[in-house]
C-alpha cells in the first residue's frame, strides 16, 4: 500500500472519530428525550362513578393514576351517566410533569362536553298537548332540538298548521328516520331535518316555538342560548325536564291516552314573560 493511500485512510479514520465524538452529545440528548417520564395523575372527577381514560387507556373509576409516558401532553377523558338516559364525556389536555393535579368537576368552554341522550320518543298524544300548550299556529316556525323520529315538528306542521318545522339531531340515523316520516306524512316541503349539535344552531333565532325532550343536563346548557337567541314572545315547551331555577311561565300535568294513562309534566316558558299564576 502506498504512503498516500495510508495517509488518506488515516485521515478518514480520524474524521470518523471526530464526527462520532461530535454526534455523541446529540445522541445522548435524543436518548434522554425518549426516556419515559413517570407521572402521578391526581383527579377530581365530575361524578363519583365517572370512568377515566388517559390517551385511550382505560383506568376505571379512580382518582389517582401512576403511569409512564414519552409524550409532552396527555389527553384525559372522564365519562359518566348522571341518569339512565344521558352520557357525558369531558376531555382535558394537560402538560406532562411528575405530579399533575387535574380538577374535572367543571365544564371548560374551550373543550365543550360531549353529551349523548338516549332516544326515547314522546307519545303522539303528548306531542299534541305540547303543541297546544305552545299555542302553535300557522304563523309559527317550530324547532325540535333532539328531534328523534321527527314526530314533534311533523305534528306541529300537519295538525297545527305551523308554516315551517326544523328538527336537529346528532344521530344521522334519526335524521334519516325523520325525513322518511315527513315524506309519509306528506309534509316534506314544510319541514327540514339535519344532523347537528343542538348547542350550536346558528338559525335558532328563526324559531318562534322550541320543543324539547332532552334531559336536565342539556336543558341547563340550552337555557342561556334560548334566552339570548329567541325573540320576545317565543315559546319553549319541555316534556318533563326543567331548566334549573328558570321558573316556567306555566306547568301542566297531562293524563296520557289509554292504555298507559300516565301523568306527563309539561313546562312552558315564554321568552320575556315572568311566571304567571296557575
Amino acid at each position: 500500500m502506498s504512503l498516500k493511500v495510508r495517509v488518506g485512510l488515516g485521515i478518514v479514520a480520524l474524521a470518523a472519530m471526530v464526527v462520532g465524538v461530535s454526534l455523541l452529545p446529540g445522541m445522548r440528548a435524543m436518548a434522554a428525550a425518549e426516556k419515559a417520564t413517570k407521572v402521578t395523575l391526581k383527579l377530581q372527577l365530575p361524578a363519583s362513578d365517572a370512568k377515566v381514560t388517559v390517551d385511550g387507556k382505560e383506568y376505571g373509576n379512580t382518582t389517582e393514576i401512576n403511569l409512564e409516558t414519552k409524550k409532552d401532553k396527555l389527553t384525559v377523558v372522564a365519562t359518566w351517566k348522571p341518569n339512565n338516559y344521558t352520557e357525558i364525556v369531558r376531555k382535558r389536555k394537560v402538560d406532562v410533569k411528575d405530579v399533575i393535579q387535574l380538577d374535572m368537576r367543571t365544564a371548560d368552554p374551550k373543550m365543550p362536553d360531549d353529551i349523548q341522550v338516549i332516544y326515547v320518543p314522546t307519545p303522539d298524544d303528548v306531542v299534541e298537548e305540547m303543541c297546544r300548550l305552545a299555542k302553535v299556529t300557522k304563523d309559527d316556525v317550530v324547532y325540535d332540538l333532539g328531534c328523534g323520529d321527527g314526530r314533534m315538528v311533523i305534528t306541529a306542521v300537519k295538525k297545527f298548521g305551523a308554516k315551517k318545522g326544523v328538527g336537529v339531531d346528532i344521530d344521522p340515523d334519526r335524521v334519516k328516520d325523520s325525513k322518511e316520516n315527513a315524506k309519509k306524512a306528506e309534509v316534506e316541503d314544510k319541514v327540514e331535518f339535519r344532523k347537528g349539535d343542538v348547542l350550536k344552531i346558528d338559525d335558532l333565532p328563526d324559531a318562534t316555538v322550541v320543543l324539547l325532550y332532552m334531559g336536565e343536563d342539556i336543558n341547563l346548557r340550552l337555557r342561556p342560548i334560548l334566552k339570548a337567541k329567541l325573540k320576545p314572545g317565543s315559546r319553549v315547551v319541555s316534556h318533563r325536564f326543567t331548566m334549573g331555577d328558570w321558573e316556567p311561565t306555566r306547568t301542566i300535568v297531562y293524563r296520557g291516552a289509554a292504555p298507559n294513562n300516565y301523568d306527563y309534566t309539561l313546562l312552558l316558558w315564554v321568552i320575556g314573560e315572568e311566571k304567571k299564576k296557575q
